[in-house]
């Protein structure tokens, strides 16, 4: 792949989204899901998330029960004082914090909690999982926002040709 792919990735990535869209929409599942890891890790080799966070900054995670439990534990804080001090619950029904950036990451875009961090962060951006593909609408809009979800999308469509 190219090696200047990420320059002014934010705004080729807003043009190229309806090819994105089409291109989740007809990828062969099988073809796309034994070529998410070696792209994942190619992304990962080039971008540092410390140096973006982004994802952090403008969005938040789903905390689910057991990532309350353990980060309140960790907090040494009971379960309902914690929610009460960093989460809502959303439009989904789901516990999200409720401020942006989160209030867990630190001005040098650490994770005050990383090792407990909930699954959802762990996971993210689901460039190497079936999600990817099986939630479409959230792999575009990451796409709007993660350098490397716009990486991955970019070499998927590479290889195609």
């Amino acid at each position: 792949m190219k090696e200047d792919i990420l320059k002014n990735w934010e705004k080729k990535s807003a043009e190229r989204s309806k090819m994105y869209k089409r291109y989740l929409e007809r990828a062969n599942r099988n073809t796309v899901l034994k070529q998410l890891p070696g792209l994942h890790e190619e992304a990962f080799s080039k971008i540092d998330c410390l140096q973006c966070a982004r994802c952090c900054k403008n969005y938040s995670p789903r905390f689910k029960t057991p990532d309350i439990k353990r980060i309140s534990r960790l907090l040494k804080m009971k379960e309902s004082v914690f929610i009460d001090t960093y989460l809502k619950l959303d439009d989904e029904g789901d516990y999200v914090v409720k401020t942006v950036p989160c209030p867990f990451l630190g001005a040098d875009n650490h994770c005050s909690i990383y090792e407990d961090r909930p699954s959802d962060c762990r996971r993210f951006p689901y460039t190497d999982e079936d999600v990817f593909l099986k939630r479409p609408r959230i792999t575009l809009k990451n796409a709007s926002f993660c350098p490397a979800v716009y990486y991955v999308l970019e070499g998927l469509i590479e290889l195609e040709k």
